[in-house]
């Protein structure tokens, strides 16, 4: 075989193998995402309240304090900080991967060739210097630097370094996404423990009214106006109400040690103003359009880059099949004896070393890492989509919310404002013997729930606008 028949049968073998491993399925195109609508409602204002800082958004002074102490010390951000760090560093470890690698390098090699082979009968006849034949013993010593590198030919190595580019984004989405979360649920619980507050507040007042009227009660009996049933039901409905306001100061104590939870200290008294309570809440939410989500909103965009991370998977996985170049070699000194190690450039040595290698065996293995890789960017695609939805049915849920709460409270107040003179007349009636005392019993009764539940409905708006912010995208900035 001449020598030009061997290069041919040479280069087509490397063609063949080269497109064997090309020939692999197309990676997956994204399916189109579904279009937000243009708006919520027939508003087409673009004012989004979530562009507003959540100093700016919130104004009660002691509830700022707790935000700004739990963004330092909650641990759920101390541990997404670390987070960011390993994504940093898994980052620079992918930059470093497409680099060459150089490292020193020393040796000793210790070598005796056997008697009947060709290199011990080469040396039998061979001078090292003139009158010194080559020892049988030989030592062999190399000091000098190795280097290795994949050259990125199909772009495997740029394509990991673009997924861990992405996948470091994402944590710091993830961070935005724990300051919303913590930021909202810190605001919640406080203005949940500010309405406990007030209902012990109106528990405390009903009592001293149902206690005055047991007083009355009790003169009744003594003078034959009223019996013992009447006394003994006036009685149960003191020490129902008394055994409501422990109930009240447990849940007290929960809230509070859940807001010390979530600012990462132990328990203490939470600094608050419950007068504050009946103002005005925070600032009129301004919604928006729905395409200022992808922007505003932390977990979509975290969706977003965890989407682009996987593309990228999906790229490296297929450039798997091709054939890698790589690039080894050594420069440095070598001698048989340490006294001639650094005679230059008689010692000076070197060997480069080019290879060109093809899966072959392997490929089923490499084969179900791409199928794998794909499915994780169909599921990074679905989570994508999903977000995106959830985002837009959790705002469209919280207005509707706002609108129909604040209707809610409106009749509410009307309401207790007519239970909290039927309190008086009541007992007015009641003393005259107009009224029985099941008629009173029946009005402190309901008066009592209306008052509660109009304090439930005010923080149920607190909650609302809250939730809101956050469904929009604000409290990270």
């Amino acid at each position: 075989m001449t020598s030009n028949s061997k290069k041919i049968i040479i280069v087509l073998a490397v063609t063949s193998l080269i497109y064997s491993s090309c020939k692999t399925k197309e990676i997956i195109s994204d399916k189109e995402t579904k279009a937000l609508p243009s708006n919520y409602s027939v508003n087409n204002d673009s004012t989004n309240s979530a562009t507003l800082k959540w100093r700016e958004y919130f104004t009660d002074k002691n509830l700022l304090r707790l935000i700004d102490t739990g963004l330092k010390n909650n641990l759920d951000v101390l541990m997404t900080l670390q987070k960011i760090e390993i994504a940093r560093n898994d980052l620079r470890l992918s930059k470093g991967a497409m680099l060459p690698t150089v490292s020193t390098n020393f040796s000793y090699l210790q070598r005796r060739f056997g008697y009947y082979t060709m290199d011990d009968a080469g040396n039998r006849v061979t001078e090292i210097r003139p009158g010194e034949l080559i020892p049988n013993q030989l030592p062999d010593y190399f000091v000098g630097l190795q280097t290795n590198w994949e050259v990125d030919v199909w772009g495997k190595l740029r394509n990991k370094k673009k997924a861990a580019f992405s996948r470091y984004l994402s944590t710091l989405e993830g961070t935005n996404l724990i300051y919303t979360n913590l930021v909202s649920e810190i605001a919640n619980s406080y203005y949940e423990l500010m309405a406990l507050d007030v209902e012990l507040d109106i528990i405390k007042e009903t009592i001293k009214l149902q206690q005055d009227a047991l007083e009355i009660v009790k003169v009744q009996k003594i003078t034959g106006v009223t019996n013992e049933l009447a006394s003994k039901q006036f009685e149960a409905q003191v020490l129902n109400s008394q055994s409501l306001e422990f109930e009240i100061k447990q849940k007290v104590t929960e809230f509070e040690n859940k807001i010390n939870f979530l600012l990462g200290r132990f328990s203490q008294p939470i600094i608050r103003d419950k007068a504050m309570f009946s103002d005005q809440l925070p600032i009129q939410i301004k919604e928006g359009i729905p395409s200022q989500l992808l922007q505003n909103r932390p977990d979509i965009k975290k969706a977003e880059y965890e989407l682009m991370a996987a593309k990228q998977n999906v790229k490296s996985a297929k450039a798997a099949f091709y054939p890698s170049f790589n690039i080894t070699g050594n420069l440095g000194f070598q001698a048989f004896n340490t006294a001639f190690l650094f005679a230059s450039p008689k010692s000076l040595a070197y060997n480069l070393l080019g290879s060109l290698v093809t899966p072959l065996i392997n490929r089923s293995a490499i084969k179900t890492q791409f199928k794998n890789a794909k499915a994780s960017q169909l599921e990074a695609l679905y989570n994508y989509q999903k977000t995106i939805l959830t985002s837009y049915v959790e705002v469209s849920n919280e207005l509707s919310n706002i609108k129909n709460l604040e209707k809610i409270h409106t009749l509410k107040t009307d309401e207790v404002k007519a239970l909290t003179s039927s309190i008086e007349i009541s007992n007015d009636l009641f003393k005259s013997g107009r009224a029985t005392y099941f008629e009173v019993l029946m009005t402190q009764r309901t008066a009592l729930q209306s008052k509660i539940e109009l304090v439930t409905t005010k923080k149920r708006q607190y909650n609302a606008t809250i939730n809101m912010y956050k469904a929009l995208g604000g409290g990270w900035r």
